[in-house]
């Protein structure tokens, strides 16, 4: 390690997503994972027999507070965000990573960055699909000037809002330089999912005005187009830049493929891997502790920025109309939505997405 620090971790859930995350922390040799915890004895053991026999427990701020990691991961389900967050801080954390998305409400996602904002503590979230060789391309050539004027920007997805949404959001916002937003506008159908751990409306399409004019068209779940060249439901996602000049895009389990004025047509292969994706999201947060300047790119401020965007298409999608942003003051989005998402059955795109949701 040429004498650099070893950071310590704590790694609350060890289901799949947990141990993924824990499993390359230990892999990492700048950092020692001291801790897990799971509400699951099992599952924990389990766990705790591949890593090395870390400290266990089933109380996450507990165990946090006993062995006050240098940062503290956690990979739960979202209505837990607000509690684990104050946990991983109480604890001493220097660092919090957890999944996405960032928060269920705005209500939930003021309250986080207030916290985060008084405490500094530094916080990534785990948008590390952008690791995979085909985002990485994708988003050179966006760089490169090959596609000349950028005016839009894209995302579809076949999951549903909680799961992907913030996906779809977070890339094209990195395609866009991560520019803030004006405003968006967004309608949402079927409520099978809002019952759901991670609740949606079954669909929801919109459009986000970024404030370099880059429009930002997104869907979301049963009624977003089929990408039939990809195979595994969940990697049907494809999000891309559109310019004077050319296009480009990635699909999360197909590769990608451009467009541009001095290219051609370009393409190349790409999918989702856990193995490749996650050793590189890992390294950014030691290197992100070593040094305040470089910050990772999964950071809070990016984050925010997409969780922003997500909620002001659910307001619309629940109210009408435009809703300006940065918005102004928080919500319960989940409420507005449920309280106002028509009950009638979603119209789906393709035969799969009548099994996935209930349809069949």
């Amino acid at each position: 390690m040429n004498g650099l620090k070893k950071y310590t971790v704590v790694v609350v859930g060890m289901g799949k997503r947990g141990l993924h995350h824990a499993t390359h922390f230990k892999a990492n040799p700048r950092f020692q994972v001291v801790g897990i915890c799971d509400i699951d004895p099992a599952r924990l053991e389990a766990a705790a027999a591949k890593l090395g026999g870390p400290e266990t427990g089933s109380d996450a701020a507990a165990l946090a507070r006993k062995l006050k990691p240098d940062i503290f991961c956690f990979t739960t389900l979202p209505h837990l965000r607000t509690p684990m967050v104050k946990a991983g801080i109480e604890a001493g954390a220097r660092l919090i990573a957890f999944e996405k998305p960032v928060s269920l409400t705005s209500l939930e996602l003021f309250t986080l960055r207030d916290l985060i904002q008084k405490t500094g503590v530094k916080v990534v979230v785990s948008h590390q699909h952008r690791y995979g060789v085909h985002y990485r391309k994708v988003k050179d050539i966006v760089d490169s000037g090959a596609l000349g004027r950028v005016h839009t920007v894209y995302g579809t997805a076949t999951g549903w809002m909680t799961h992907m949404l913030s996906h779809l959001v977070d890339y094209t916002c990195w395609f866009n330089g991560y520019t803030g937003a004006t405003w968006a506008m967004a309608q949402a159908s079927g409520r099978a999912k809002l019952a759901d751990n991670h609740p949606s409306p079954d669909y929801i399409a919109g459009f986000v005005q970024f404030a370099n004019g880059v429009r930002g068209i997104y869907e979301c779940g049963a009624g977003a187009p089929d990408q039939p060249e990809v195979g595994k439901w969940w990697g049907k996602c494809r999000m891309g830049a559109q310019g004077t000049d050319g296009f480009v895009e990635v699909l999360t389990n197909g590769g990608w493929r451009a467009v541009t004025k001095t290219g051609g047509y370009q393409s190349g292969e790409g999918a989702m891997n856990y193995d490749l994706d996650m050793p590189p999201y890992i390294q950014e947060m030691a290197d992100w502790l070593d040094d305040d300047r470089k910050a990772h790119p999964c950071n809070w401020k990016h984050a925010s920025l997409g969780a922003e965007i997500m909620f002001a298409l659910q307001r619309s999608a629940a109210e009408g109309g435009q809703v300006a942003l940065p918005l102004v003051a928080g919500a319960d989005e989940q409420a507005m939505l449920k309280s106002r998402v028509p009950d009638r059955p979603v119209l789906v795109s393709c035969d799969q997405n009548k099994k996935e949701f209930g349809l069949a």
